[in-house]
């Protein structure tokens, strides 16, 4: 079997080479070429080119770089067409991805199969409709996305999220890090997750700087541990040297520290996005918080078809995650739903009980997403 997969970001090269793994254990002889990243290549493929030539985002940066896309757009197809794989994978990078695999479609019968459905379910559903003409199935992560891609008519699969097959600290290392920190087991321990973009963490730092203010009065004894990434670490320490708490911050390499920070937390202040479903892995309670530029904001307004961003409230079908969007995020509004979650009992377990109901709908205590993701792409060459 002979498989063509292309992955365009560092999550998509992870899911990448997850799903190498398990098509390695179910056809040991399988045959891998395509663009992927260290996660890919370290399962045996040898890249087209560097991945992180498609790692762009926003429009100011693919401008001077359009052409350049293009280009290897075209390549890539090329490529493919001339070497007639069994299957062609791509993973997520729609902008990328799609366009590679609609040049391939209009020149040959090659199968494409697509890792991550886009989310019509929140927004823009007629993406379904348009990504139907040049992909025969996809792979969904969240357990509510097949009906939305069959009905579009795709072929579609839930194979399980990549967050429950990643480690989770002990409470002997989540209490070995607090000792390691002298933080005492009574202390209460905020987890601060600002976003892991410059211009998220500008806008949200300030706002949780308030936030955290007016948690310690209530709370005087309290400390904040906040995890970076490499390419904001200098940004983030800049912008919490002032906050209260005397913040412990957690570089991207600490990989051990981070997933112990996550667990020693009594609660954690988060940007929206995928970190709630790493928080629910670790029975972290959380309040969500984000807010984006005026235009952004009505235009998200007007187009959202949910009630709520917070991807555990949305697993779970339930509403047990706060989040403060828009102009509801403000100190005033946040701290007291932070404050509320280190004092009240009754409402931490509501929220471990959605957590818990997550991971168990998510694929957790089952294959790994990345085997099952394997099978998926083998029953649909049968």
């Amino acid at each position: 079997m002979r498989v063509f997969v292309v992955a365009g970001e560092p999550s998509g090269d992870r899911l990448g080479g997850a799903l190498m793994r398990g098509l390695k254990t179910l056809v040991p002889e399988v045959e891998f070429a395509g663009i992927g990243g260290p996660d890919m290549i370290s399962e045996g493929l040898t890249s087209r080119f560097e991945m992180s030539e498609l790692s762009v985002m926003g429009i100011a940066e693919v401008l001077p770089k359009y052409r350049h896309l293009m280009s290897r757009i075209d390549e890539t197809a090329t490529t493919i067409v001339a070497e007639k794989p069994d299957v062609l994978i791509t993973i997520d990078s729609p902008d990328f991805c799609l366009r590679v695999a609609r040049r391939v479609k209009a020149a040959a019968d090659i199968r494409t199969v697509h890792y991550v459905a886009p989310t019509v379910w929140a927004w823009r559903p007629k993406r379904a409709a348009k990504m139907a003409k040049m992909i025969d199935e996809v792979l969904c992560l969240f357990p509510f996305e097949p009906p939305y891609m069959e009905a579009a008519g795709m072929k579609a699969h839930f194979v399980g999220h990549p967050v429950v097959a990643e480690r989770t600290a002990s409470d002997a290392e989540a209490a070995a890090f607090r000792n390691a920190q002298s933080i005492p087991a009574d202390t209460p321990l905020i987890l601060a997750l600002p976003g892991s973009r410059r211009g998220e963490i500008s806008r949200l730092a300030p706002i949780f700087g308030e936030v955290l203010a007016a948690v310690v009065r209530d709370k005087p004894a309290m400390r904040v541990i906040v995890p970076t990434v490499q390419h904001t670490h200098d940004l983030v320490a800049d912008l919490t040297s002032e906050w209260p708490g005397a913040p412990i911050l957690i570089p991207s390499d600490a990989s051990a520290d981070k997933a112990a920070g996550f667990a020693a937390a009594n609660v954690a202040l988060a940007a929206s996005g995928t970190v709630s479903l790493e928080l629910a892995a670790s029975a972290t309670p959380m309040v969500i918080a984000y807010d984006m530029n005026i235009l952004s904001r009505w235009l998200i307004g007007a187009l959202l078809k949910v009630d709520t961003v917070t991807l555990v409230n949305l697993v779970s079908d339930t509403r047990a995650i706060p989040e403060f969007l828009g102009k509801n995020c403000t100190a005033s509004a946040i701290a007291p739903a932070l404050l509320k979650l280190l004092t009240d009992a009754p409402a931490r377990e509501t929220q471990m009980n959605a957590m818990r109901r997550t991971m168990v709908l998510l694929g957790q205590g089952g294959e790994a997403p990345g085997l099952r993701a394997a099978r998926a792409v083998l029953s649909g060459a049968q």
